[in-house]
């Protein structure tokens, strides 16, 4: 008899294991143990799928995995930003949204975006002023939430935010590209949605763009489905793959990033160059501020051999860069802040490259 096969709503499944196992074929002779590529835009009639647009095999199998990480129902998208747009795309014409001042540049620039054209207003807030941020909501459509927040590193209690929310009448979402859904679940805490790119953690080895939404709402689920579809924003069937292949080590690659990063952090605290460490106490994203400025930020960042200047972040290899080289970066991150995404290399090696590179600037 075939093994029954493995559920990603089994409660038993930790999450390790549901990264491992979620999205898989049947455990029956002669099924492949990974599931395959299915390079098709046509299906033969009759069916659920009819037109590659609404659907693959390979999409559904990433699907379930991030689905049974996140507890909710995934939808997968071309991009981070694909994904961010068709939530955004939920507040009706002429209402509010809330978001972080300190978020994602391309999630800002969306609602910048949005807002410039009578879509929506858009309402930044220093989030860590809680009540300032608890009154925000008061009259929102949709709460956008980030913890921590990019590039500032900002830590929300989202519990209380999301409760002011959801008795304002507002959906809220949570971008959990940061923490992952093996650090923070936000809809265990009463999110209405989660945002991934996938592009960073889930997929981690910086060769995949694809994005993705999780929900336990079934209509919100049919709402969005029926966005994706209609403007076209699907994955690719190669992104899927991989990205489903790179969740495979996700719970091995944040164990080993976030250690490098803690021991990292104690290391950069006590080093003359550096004038603030910014750390949520979990995860692998890290930011410093420079004492001798931007300048010395910048030089500091094509000073290193491992260390990579890059914009993006959550791959096995370690990046940084200044993130206020962006023009449409907030004038509220500091000058010298360099965002750091601490990779899986050895942690020895990580620092002597770091601390040659900073001891070089004093």
């Amino acid at each position: 008899m075939a093994d029954a096969p493995i559920r990603p709503d089994q409660p038993e499944l930790r999450p390790s294991t549901l990264a491992v196992t979620a999205g898989r074929p049947a455990h029956e002779p002669d099924q492949p143990l990974n599931t395959p590529l299915t390079m098709a835009s046509t299906y033969v009639a009759g069916g659920d799928l009819e037109y590659g647009r609404y659907g693959n095999p390979t999409w559904a199998a990433f699907e379930e995995a991030l689905g049974g990480l996140e507890g909710g129902r995934c939808l997968s998208f071309s991009s981070g930003l694909a994904a961010a747009a068709t939530v955004l795309d939920l507040a009706g014409l002429g209402t509010r949204v809330v978001a972080p001042r300190h978020a994602y540049n391309g999630t800002v620039m969306q609602l910048a975006d949005l807002e410039a054209r009578g879509r929506v207003t858009a309402t930044l807030v220093d989030v860590t002023d809680t009540d300032a941020l608890l009154k925000a909501c008061e009259d929102a459509a949709l709460v956008w939430l980030e913890s921590p927040t990019n590039p500032a590193l900002e830590v929300i209690d989202l519990e209380p935010v999301i409760e002011a929310a959801h008795a304002a009448g507002a959906y809220v979402a949570v971008d959990n590209t940061f923490a992952t859904p093996l650090l923070q679940r936000p809809l265990d805490l009463g999110a209405d949605l989660v945002v991934h790119s996938a592009t960073k953690y889930l997929s981690g080895h910086a060769d995949v763009m694809l994005g993705a939404i999780v929900t336990r709402d079934d209509e919100l689920y049919g709402v969005l489905k029926g966005r994706r579809d209609l403007v076209g924003a699907v994955p690719g069937t190669l992104e899927a793959w991989l990205a489903l292949r790179g969740l495979r080590t996700l719970h091995l690659r944040v164990e080993r990033a976030q250690a490098n990063a803690q021991e990292l952090v104690r290391r950069l605290a006590g080093h003359p160059a550096v004038g603030e460490v910014r750390y949520p106490g979990f995860g692998a994203m890290v930011a410093i501020v420079l004492t001798q400025g931007a300048m010395a930020a910048d030089l500091l960042t094509h000073k290193t051999r491992l260390w990579v200047h890059a914009t993006s972040l959550g791959g096995v290899a370690s990046t940084f860069e200044r993130r206020r080289r962006w023009k449409s970066e907030a004038a509220t991150i500091p000058e010298a802040l360099v965002r750091m995404s601490v990779g899986v290399e050895d942690v020895e090696d990580l620092w002597d490259d770091l601390r040659s590179a900073l001891d070089d600037l004093t």
